[in-house]
């Protein structure tokens, strides 16, 4: 039990993020049938649900595992990525700082990373998240903790609306830039997702099942015929009925 996957998953009005993440751990052990996999719900959080986004800083003391790697929900696993392991069990942590569109090409588009740019923070999505039980993990998801809970006060201090919501993205580069990029991030570019917003992969809608086609079995998932070879961010909720139907 001392490397595995964490999903944190707490339900909002909108979502059934606990569904999405059955679908990803569903995902995970078809391609890694002997990888550790734990849903956290509601019920699972220590510090009690304080709505959303806002619990993830729990998931240090949450995660069961020595070495955890933190999915976001509405993620699907299309081949096996065991082998990254290897290469961030020499670290602390270390947050995704790579995106990819459909084609698999490395995206650079900065259309949702204004907050980031204007800010000059380190470019990173929490999306795909590895840390290990150390010192420097702990002190950066109590970071994260401290922003969360005082995002007033943090707002204050940077270049950002009034009206600007504290996103998780938006929290870990703050929490990266406070550590420090190099302690956080690593330039292995296999630690990559395909990420499906509608301006990273030029479609006219924000909902991309509405444009491309998909394909999805055993061997799995194509859009486009373009097989997808990262862990793919569907993005689209309704998508997770489609991976549930498979």
């Amino acid at each position: 039990m001392s490397r595995g996957f964490v999903i944190m998953a707490q339900n909002t009005l909108a979502t059934d993020y606990e569904f999405c993440a059955k679908q990803l751990e569903a995902s995970i052990k078809h391609v890694m049938p002997t990888a550790n996999v734990t849903i956290i719900n509601s019920d699972m959080l220590p510090h009690g649900d304080t709505g959303g986004f806002t619990n993830d800083w729990q998931v240090y003391e949450c995660s069961p595992y020595e070495y955890t790697i933190k999915l976001e929900a509405d993620m699907f696993i299309p081949k096996d990525i065991s082998y990254w392991w290897d290469v961030l069990e020499q670290h602390d942590i270390i947050v995704s700082s790579k995106i990819r569109n459909f084609k698999q090409e490395v995206s650079d588009i900065k259309m949702y990373r204004k907050f980031i740019v204007d800010n000059k923070l380190p470019d990173v999505y929490n999306a795909i998240t590895y840390f290990k039980k150390s010192e420097t993990a702990e002190r950066f998801y109590n970071v994260v903790r401290d922003i969360f809970e005082n995002w007033e006060q943090y707002k204050s201090i940077l270049k950002c609306d009034v009206d600007e919501q504290a996103s998780t993205d938006w929290v870990y580069a703050i929490a990266c830039h406070i550590i420090g990029a190099e302690k956080t991030t690593l330039p292995f570019d296999q630690m990559s997702m395909i990420h499906m917003k509608q301006y990273i992969n030029n479609t006219l809608l924000e909902d991309w099942t509405t444009e491309f086609m998909y394909e999805l079995d055993d061997t799995g998932l194509r859009v486009n015929t373009i097989r997808q070879e990262y862990p793919f961010h569907y993005h689209i909720k309704k998508f997770s009925e489609v991976l549930n139907a498979r």
